[in-house]
């Protein structure tokens, strides 16, 4: 890489495939005001690598560039050894914001906020107000959305916008201009619904309060960004059929990618077990009637299949606060009927192409007919039990404590897989009973 020519793009779209050493090059090689877009672009894991792999005298220039918040997660990213030094790096008072910010779970409000935010008064005028911003601003204030006032014993009166303060007559007091209607939310809930407070009612900023209503911090849209994609990524990765990774896909070792991809695929091999037992309680039916083994994977899968679209909507209407735990009922009604309809369309379709082979091939003997009837019935039975597994999975698993997103597809699938086959051969036992068994 060239010294001169070195920017900030060209180093993010190279990023992925560089060592340590050769990022920290590359760093090194930017101008300083372009470095430091660069530097507080990256994720807290890709920052805290930086930082290990910097000469120390150049870690504290980085470290007090960010604001409290991001601090303290970096400093959580640190293995528990080397905590105390980069803590030592920050200014008495940063030092302070940070350690109060890592107190709180990680994934809570208090642990997503910022302690940094415009203070005011009740009794100041509104040109008081304005004169005070902008020396908060200057000063130490990491973001103006809002400015909140506060009693003395720190708890919220009411809040302004700017365009509260800038068109109220200078002389009026700010107890009669602010907003005495505030939406705050406690420090210890979880980001995901601290995510959706602020997308149901459209803020750039939340307040956050402490147990006794004092105001600690306040949550930005920009982080709740952050939490929404770490959610979504997380969801997407145990919907795999997986552990949620630690670290970005490039940056996790073999080692850790095996053991999280692992446990996951010898349950769901172990699972899947059960379908070769029930395929084995069955060999005789087999031997007798061989066409039936051409419908098994046609069978299993359109039940797998319904099974993973359930579980994946409810999954997704549970993150998003759409549906709760009292739902179950509403929503098995709900998909008991979308199972028969989904699996009449396949029955259908089934029924037909089994039709037209016979016609033009002659595949399946004189009893096609029966045949067909049985593959038809056994996909709305199939699909049917799918949907009604794959959308009550996640709450059973949410009623025992856990993510539902661990109720993942391939799990609804396995467990799909040998219903259906137990479906699909007493249907056939009935229908078929006299001719073909």
């Amino acid at each position: 890489m060239s010294d001169a020519r070195l920017t900030g793009d060209d180093l993010r779209d190279a990023w992925a495939v560089l060592s340590a050493t050769e990022r920290l090059e590359g760093f090194q090689h930017l101008k300083r005001a372009e470095a430091d877009e660069f530097f507080l672009g990256l994720s807290t894991h890709e920052q805290a690598a930086m930082l290990r792999a910097m000469p120390s005298a150049e870690r504290r220039l980085w470290l007090r560039l960010l604001a409290p918040d991001d601090a303290a997660d970096l400093v959580q990213e640190l293995p528990e050894a080397e905590r105390a030094f980069f803590l030592g790096q920050l200014d008495d008072v940063s030092r302070r914001e940070v350690v109060a910010l890592m107190a709180y779970a990680e994934d809570a409000a208090g642990g997503l906020m910022s302690p940094r935010f415009a203070r005011l008064r009740p009794e100041m005028t509104v040109d008081e107000a304005i004169r005070y911003l902008r020396r908060q601003a200057r000063e130490r204030l990491e973001t103006i959305y809002y400015a909140y006032v506060l009693d003395q014993e720190q708890r919220i009166r009411g809040v302004v916008t700017f365009r509260d303060l800038f068109t109220a007559p200078g002389g009026k007091p700010l107890a009669e201009v602010m907003h005495t209607a505030v939406i705050s939310v406690p420090d210890t809930m979880d980001q995901e619904a601290v995510a959706r407070v602020i997308a149901e009612h459209d803020l750039n900023a939340l307040p956050v309060v402490d147990a006794d209503g004092r105001m600690k911090g306040i949550v930005t849209v920009d982080d709740i960004v952050d939490v929404v994609q770490h959610e979504a990524t997380e969801d997407i990765q145990k919907l795999g059929g997986m552990e949620a990774l630690d670290t970005p896909y490039m940056e996790t070792g073999f080692g850790a990618m095996v053991k999280k991809r692992g446990g996951w695929l010898a349950a769901l091999f172990l699972g899947e077990m059960l379908t070769a037992s029930a395929m084995a309680h069955y060999e005789h039916e087999i031997a007798r009637a061989v066409v039936l083994t051409l419908f098994i994977p046609l069978i299993i899968s359109s039940g797998g299949n319904s099974g993973s679209q359930a579980t994946t909507l409810i999954i997704r209407a549970m993150a998003l606060g759409e549906i709760n735990g009292r739902d179950w009922w509403l929503i098995i009604r709900r998909e008991v009927a979308a199972g028969l309809a989904l699996g009449g369309i396949l029955a259908t379709i089934g029924f037909i192409r089994i039709l037209v082979w016979q016609a033009v091939f002659h595949s399946y003997g004189p009893s096609f007919v029966r045949i067909g009837l049985t593959v038809s019935f056994s996909l709305i039975g199939v699909v049917s039990w799918g949907t009604i597994a794959g959308s009550m999975l996640p709450f059973i698993v949410k009623r025992f404590g856990f993510d539902p997103a661990t109720a993942s597809a391939p799990f609804v699938a396995t467990l799909v897989d040998v219903a259906g086959l137990i479906i699909y051969f007493n249907v056939a036992e009935v229908l078929l009973r006299g001719t073909l068994l």
